[in-house]
């Protein structure tokens, strides 16, 4: 009964507002707690002790996808620069060639503007029209209605009387 017993605070103090770091912190020695208990014959006291930021690898494999170690931005060193846009022209030249096209680019565009882009015109002009000018595109587009003319206030004439 020598070993040293931690009291532990309750649950519904620790969850009063000003004891939040001391809950945080209890939560945390907990779970070193436990991480020590499930790795403790793999880790010995002097890993535990030593505050070492190394971590010794058996395998170079981590290091295939590294950049390399000099780097220049804006012009900074142009030679390193260009020997990084050699590096990566070369890998993209080994990537993936480029595959043969089934229909030209100007073919495309054609087919486009045939189908799509009255469409799309048409449909941007519609937006911007007053409903003036749409009633009469309406009209003109039948040509065998007569235009209806908006009845006006006449005037009526003095002999009525």
């Amino acid at each position: 009964m020598s070993s040293k017993i931690k009291p532990r605070l309750s649950r519904g103090v620790l969850d009063m507002k000003f004891m939040q770091r001391t809950k945080v912190k209890v939560a945390r020695e907990a779970d070193d707690e436990q991480s020590r208990a499930l790795y403790s014959n793999e880790i010995n006291e002097k890993m535990i002790n030593s505050s070492s930021n190394f971590i010794v690898e058996c395998s170079y494999a981590i290091c295939e996808g590294l950049i390399d170690g000099r780097l220049s931005f804006r012009g900074m060193n142009p030679e390193i620069e260009l020997l990084m846009e050699q590096e990566l022209a070369e890998k993209q030249a080994h990537s993936k060639p480029e595959q043969p096209k089934e229909v030209s680019d100007k073919d495309m565009a054609k087919a486009y503007y045939a189908n799509k882009a009255p469409t799309v015109t048409d449909s941007m002009t519609k937006k911007f029209t007053s409903k003036k000018n749409f009633k009469r595109k309406q009209q003109a587009s039948r040509p065998g209605q007569h235009p209806q003319t908006k009845q006006q206030f006449k005037k009526p004439r003095e002999d009525d009387d």
